[in-house]
């Protein structure tokens, strides 16, 4: 029988150690897996980061090793490009650092065997991602197990697969079921078993045969529905020889048909099914990508209180635990690879082989509904005679792979919606961030409906919308502010717009956590992405995570927004409180101030601000409760300080009826005309002051947009060259 032994523990690193070792070095520092080498440094800012060389070395004994006669390494996720040595031999390399892949070690078996892993994320031109807003972390970080089989066993090399795949089909109520498997070194005498098995361990399918294919109907299946029902059933294929069992593959799998329809949207055994949720990014603060079921459990149950029903899991294969509970709590999958940004001319076999990967080891798992080609490739820019064909090729890809999904892309904001690449998938969408970027916070609604007008026979969705939040406060919230109020406000105008619209295939919020962004500077705290409904070390949730709570969830709950604003200078304050209640009565100090109904969750109070004062909400059975405290200035702690050169909006020189710093770029170009808006920002900007990157973050103050295109780009900049540009935005007349 197969027996795995896992390696996790133990392992000598070392950085940059120049070559390889030929034992264990007794100097090298030892980690247990799951390990990165950018845990601290790839979260901290300046995009300075470790991307290099690093190896590390494990030495085992072959009496401490399962039986078998055949041994495979398997490697579970090793950033990003490796090669692994067994007694020194160089056996084998693998490029993309996010999916499983095996190694045939057996001839290499001795008394006393050194492993060493190779490990390379340092930028190269062949192997995704190489330019994206998030930390390329580092190292083994995922599990290294030894998988013992007899010669005769089900088929370990093919793209990190099982060995195993299962292809349920509805037909009305009844499943047909197809279970192939892909047997290495099968002898004539050696027969097959299949088994089909109830969520409740009952057998309710079983054949013998010498076939590597079998076929069953599951009459009156028991459906896989979402959230609702995510009921499973497990396949296993037996090898025998005799009544021997040489080897075993088991998976579970779930009875479901879908599709997407331009007008309906996501449609699940039947019945409209609208998709609302989020995106995941894998880190986590202090540990990088290294993460332990806990960390991915604790996830879960946080986008299942959410309310969540869909989560595209961005931008790369996650680990198969996560795909896991995803089948286990029903939610609908948007898996991709990091065919991301920008396309690498010599990129194309890498986004062949991890697609490959991708969907050969995950085509088992239910949740599962589309393949994502890419996110925010720069089709339109004149790589469009390389991009479009690569998008063909892996869309073939997956359909040849997978009769039974479909394929989407998620498309930059300012890809032309008539390109010809949105045509390929079967459904596409768009990452849109209208109030924050670009744009105004009501443009949502009618972009989409634009687009659905204009192409109503394509299926659109939104891929990622969000605004970033720390723990800054403001009763003026703002865009650029970075407060707390802002991200709610911009969270709940979103909703009312997007939710609605039943023909959005699916709406995922960008993101669910704040995530390891090491090339960012900004926000007042470097190094993430902040764009979170929950912040990165999975402490807390902010306001807005409560607004979707209130639209998704069931659970019965009530919520006082601005928990952590609690100074306030205002005689009058704003209060929001979240529920999915159908009423709200707010008290201060035990006094009542009403009972609020609110259509849209949110129930708007007025509260005196005098003293200290204690608030508490009661909905139904539901209370919570909060402070707030009269100041006579407001609490400088909430409000963002920027470092280095950057300027705060009441530094800047002003001349009435003139541009500024402080001026939107969007105003600023109609009084002075593109090119000459383009012209004043390439002192600091250089190639980057381009009209396609300045029209994206057009109703951005013209500082918060240098500030954030020299942090994302890492562009040096002096406050003596931001006065200088004022100076001369100073001399330019308002025309509107």
């Amino acid at each position: 029988m197969r027996n795995v032994m896992n390696l996790n523990r133990k392992w000598a690193f070392r950085k940059a150690a120049g070559a390889v070792p030929a034992e264990v070095p007794k100097d090298w520092d030892f980690v247990n897996l799951p390990h990165s080498w950018n845990a601290i440094d790839g979260q901290d800012g300046n995009g300075d980061y470790y991307r290099g060389t690093a190896f590390y070395a494990k030495s085992i004994d072959k009496l401490d090793l399962p039986k078998g006669e055949k041994y495979f390494l398997e490697i579970r996720g090793a950033n990003s490009s490796a090669k692994v040595y067994w007694n020194g031999k160089l056996m084998a390399e693998h490029h993309g650092g996010y999916s499983t892949w095996r190694v045939d070690v057996s001839a290499e078996i001795a008394d006393t065997n050194l492993i060493v892993f190779e490990l390379d994320n340092a930028p190269n031109k062949t192997v995704y991602p190489q330019t994206a807003d998030f930390t390329f972390y580092g190292g083994l970080y995922r599990d290294v197990n030894l998988i013992a089989v007899p010669a005769s066993h089900f088929d370990l090399e093919f793209f990190g697969g099982s060995g195993l795949t299962v292809t349920p089909v509805m037909d009305g109520d009844h499943a047909n079921v197809d279970v192939q498997v892909w047997v290495k070194n099968k002898q004539e005498s050696q027969k097959l078993k299949y088994t089909l098995k109830d969520a409740a361990g009952h057998v309710v399918a079983e054949a013998v045969s010498d076939d590597t294919k079998a076929s069953f109907v599951l009459e009156n299946a028991h459906k896989w529905h979402g959230r609702k029902d995510p009921y499973l059933y497990t396949a296993s294929v037996q090898l025998l020889d005799g009544e021997a069992v040489l080897d075993c593959v088991t998976t579970r799998f779930g009875c479901r048909s879908f599709a997407v329809d331009p007008e309906r949207g996501f449609i699940l055994n039947g019945e409209e099914y609208p998709l609302r949720g989020v995106a995941r990014h894998q880190d986590r603060w202090g540990v990088g990508n290294g993460l332990l079921p806990e960390h991915h459990e604790e996830d879960m149950d946080l986008i299942c209180e959410v309310g969540a029903n869909t989560i595209r899991l961005a931008h790369y294969q996650h680990d198969q635990y996560f795909y896991d509970l995803c089948d286990e709590r029903g939610m609908v999958i948007w898996a991709e690879i990091p065919y991301i940004t920008g396309h690498l001319t010599d990129g194309v076999e890498n986004t062949v082989s991890q697609m490959k990967e991708l969907v050969i080891q995950n085509y088992n798992h239910p949740s599962v509904v589309v393949w994502g080609l890419s996110n925010e490739i720069n089709a339109g820019n004149g790589m469009d005679d390389q991009v479009v064909p690569n998008h063909v090729l892996l869309n073939d890809i997956c359909h040849e792979l997978d009769k039974t999904r479909l394929t989407t892309l998620a498309a930059v904001s300012a890809c032309d919606t008539d390109h010809e690449y949105l045509r390929i998938p079967n459904c596409v969408s768009y990452n849109q961030y209208f109030g924050w970027y670009g744009g105004e916070l009501s443009d949502y609604g009618t972009w989409f409906d634009k687009f659905h007008a204009d192409h109503p026979d394509i299926p659109i969705g939104v891929s990622e919308y969000g605004c970033e939040a720390l723990n800054w406060h403001n009763s003026r919230p703002e865009p650029g502010d970075y407060s707390e109020e802002y991200q709610a406000i911009y969270h709940e105008e979103v909703i009312k717009q997007l939710f609605p619209r039943k023909y959005l295939w699916a709406t995922h919020v960008w993101n669910m956590f704040d995530f390891g962004a090491d090339g960012r500077n900004e926000g007042g705290e470097d190094g993430q992405n902040h764009k979170g409904l929950v912040t990165f070390d999975r402490k807390y949730k902010k306001d807005s995570f409560y607004a979707y709570k209130a639209w998704l969830s069931d659970a019965p709950f009530v919520h006082i927004g601005g928990k952590r604003y609690v100074d306030r200078v205002e005689d009058v304050t704003k209060v929001t409180v979240y529920s999915n209640q159908p009423s709200v009565e707010l008290f201060a100090n035990g006094v009542s101030l009403g009972v609020k109904v609110a259509e849209d969750h949110f129930f708007r109070f007025e509260v005196p601000n005098v003293g200290t004062t204690h608030l508490t909400a009661v909905a139904g059975e539901w209370k919570d409760e909060s402070v707030i405290h009269k100041v006579p200035e407001p609490n400088p702690d909430y409000i963002l300080k920027e470092k280095g050169a950057v300027l705060n909006w009441w530094d800047i020189t002003e001349v009435e009826g003139c541009c500024s710093l402080n001026t939107k770029v969007r105003t600023v170009i109609a009084s002075a005309g593109m090119d000459e808006t383009c012209n004043l920002l390439k002192p600091i900007l250089g190639p980057t002051a381009d009209p396609r990157a300045i029209g994206v973050l057009d109703s951005q103050s013209v500082l918060r947009m240098v500030n954030l295109l020299t942090g994302m780009l890492r562009i040096p900049v002096t406050k003596e060259q931001l006065m200088e540009l004022n100076q001369k935005l100073n001399r330019i007349h308002l025309k509107v």
